[in-house]
């Protein structure tokens, strides 16, 4: 195989070439998707314990010596952004497997790919990224080693907004890798000491390179070797002293940069007491203040059990943020109520009522809640951190989920569904991102944020429009049928990457859902029978109950994939034509 390395983060799907004649242990599988970057490929495989895993390989057998370098190095680290590994296969006569090794599968998309997508990003989450990655490095130069690789296609960033540094290949002596090869110039910052074509790491190029890659997330591009721009030039809206740092750790001499990467994360600390990066006396958008300075009051409150780690999502009447306990020493979710919604007594009683509605409920499909507590006007939950990100991240990601796939997720959502309305818990906002995936890839439900305990007198048209029922959008009191309704929508749109129901507004919305304005032409014939029946817009027309939506379900999918099963080699190769011509047939429907 040629040395050339491929496209920095180029996908694949299924086994690659030179997997082929692998042979897992018993009771492993194949995982869905792999990549290569940086002469390496990392293949997903899910051991006998459920864990999803990535195969780090060489594609190039002549490379086999230096992934074992990089394998024994890697294993030696112990850091939150350094993946943790597992084991190293080595290849002999008695085994078809190896050489590689296992590390975490990391979930999410590099800072570089999310730059291209949806262009630059805002000042506090290039300072998590900054603060993640500095961590990193300094704990690497502490041991006596550099990294030599740091750009925005080697840092990678959960759906939950956990960071991890990647590219360790490069994080070796020169003599372990094979001579000629460096990181590719394209992808990889180069600080102005390297001659072009050059390529000597040192902590202060790994400084500039770290830097670089948060200028990079400002500006949407890499900085120039030399004539470095200001960061206020570019962009204005960086305060003074965010904008100072990042242009001392980027000066052209490096006599001029911080003594080490710890300075600089020292630097960032000391911008406020209280470990927020300082934003005082700059102009920015209202909406980013409010995120900050809900940040520190947030850290002020729980800075004794709590460390404050990244924001992950916010709604109309709260918050939910990545944290590390201090005392168990574990990174779980903290929901926290609005301060300014905090005012109402009403609103923290029923913010309580929540918490302690969720925490009763044990199911395998249901976040667990662990604990909740109280500060001045600050009120939360601490509840399992789910690395995977939600449903709406999965779809958005990889697209629609094969009925094969969503089978087992949704009779185990529903399993859940009918086990909170036993306790007379109706959740009422049952949405893609409140199907949350934990590391084992379950769906599990979270955020009971408008749930009532059932028999209480309760209307609104609280929810989110497109996978509300009509009698939610009305205002009108519901009951299990609004849970059902939702959970069909679901199924719509994992199939699809579509909502059912779409308009401009709610009102919108709520005239295609009395309309039957829904196209089930694209599935298979049971499971549009399931669909029509569970979106019906009269309650009473939907199914009785979650066990009979869930009894149902199970019907519907064994008698759809068995279907599948049954198309002939010759149809399928005609569909597959058919479809890439744009020509669907009845025979390869959605959910077949």
């Amino acid at each position: 195989m040629s040395s050339a390395d491929p496209t920095p983060g180029k996908r694949n799907t299924g086994i690659p070439d030179h997997l082929l004649d692998w042979q897992l242990p018993p009771g492993w599988t194949w995982g869905d998707t792999g990549y290569y970057a940086n002469y390496r490929h990392a293949q997903e495989i899910v051991d006998s314990l459920g864990r999803s895993l990535a195969l780090v390989t060489a594609p190039n057998v002549d490379h086999a010596p230096w992934l074992f370098h990089e394998a024994r190095e890697l294993a030696h680290n112990n850091h939150p952004a350094i993946p943790t590994t597992y084991h190293f296969w080595t290849q002999h006569a008695a085994s078809r497997r190896g050489p590689g090794y296992l590390r975490r599968w990391v979930t999410g998309e590099t800072v570089g790919a999310r730059i291209r997508r949806l262009g630059t990003e805002t000042v506090p989450y290039m300072l998590r990224v900054l603060r993640a990655v500095g961590s990193a490095v300094a704990y690497l130069h502490d041991a006596g080693h550099t990294h030599g690789a740091i750009s925005p296609d080697t840092i990678y960033v959960t759906p939950t907004g956990r960071v991890w540094l990647l590219g360790w290949q490069w994080a070796l002596p020169r003599s372990e890798i094979p001579a000629g090869l460096r990181p590719d110039p394209l992808y990889t910052p180069a600080p102005s000491e390297w001659e072009a074509g050059m390529w000597e790491p040192s902590a202060l190029s790994d400084q500039w390179q770290l830097a670089a890659s948060c200028f990079a997330i400002l500006t949407g591009e890499l900085p120039p070797r030399t004539e470095i721009p200001p960061v206020r030039w570019a962009r204005p809206d960086c305060p003074a002293n965010v904008a100072e740092l990042l242009d001392r750790a980027m000066a052209v001499n490096p006599d001029n940069r911080f003594h080490s990467v710890a300075s600089v994360l020292r630097a960032v600390e000391k911008m406020t007491g209280s470990g927020t990066p300082g934003l005082g006396g700059v102009e920015i958008a209202s909406g980013e203040h409010k995120a900050v300075s809900e940040e520190e009051r947030l850290r002020w409150a729980t800075g004794d059990d709590y460390e404050v780690l990244s924001a992950l999502g916010s709604g109309t009447f709260g918050s939910v943020w990545r944290v590390r306990d201090l005392t168990l020493q574990r990174e779980v979710a903290m929901k926290m109520l609005h301060p300014q919604v905090a005012r109402s007594d009403a609103a923290v009683a029923r913010f309580q009522r929540e918490a302690q509605m969720a925490a009763r409920l044990q199911h395998p499909a249901i976040v667990p809640i662990y604990d909740w507590d109280s500060k001045g006007d600050m009120h939360w939950y601490i509840m399992e951190l789910e690395e995977e990100g939600s449903v709406a991240d999965l779809v958005r990601r990889n697209g629609p989920v094969p009925l094969s796939d969503l089978a087992p997720q949704m009779d185990s959502v529903l399993d859940g569904l009918k086990v909170a309305h036993e306790a007379g818990i109706i959740h009422r906002d049952l949405k893609p991102e409140n199907l949350l995936i934990d590391r084992y890839r379950r769906w599990r439900i979270a955020d009971f944020g408008i749930a009532n305990a059932m028999g209480e007198e309760w209307a609104g048209s609280s929810g989110t429009p497109a996978f509300a029922p009509p009698e939610q959008l009305l205002g009108e009191p519901q009951g299990v049928a609004a849970d059902l309704f939702a959970a069909a929508a679901l199924v719509y749109f994992s199939l699809t990457g579509a909502a059912p129901f779409t308009g401009t507004d709610s009102r919108a919305i709520l005239a295609a859902q009395l309309a039957g304005k829904v196209d089930f032409s694209s599935f298979h014939p049971a499971v549009a029978d399931f669909l029509r029946r569970g979106l019906a817009a009269d309650p009473d027309a939907r199914f009785a109950d979650a066990a009979e939506m869930q009894h149902e379900w199970r019907r519907v999918t064994r008698d759809a994939l068995r279907d599948g099963t049954r198309v002939p080699l010759g149809r399928r190769m005609v569909n597959s034509i058919e479809r890439f011509f744009g020509l669907a047939p009845d025979a390869e429907r959605v959910g077949n």
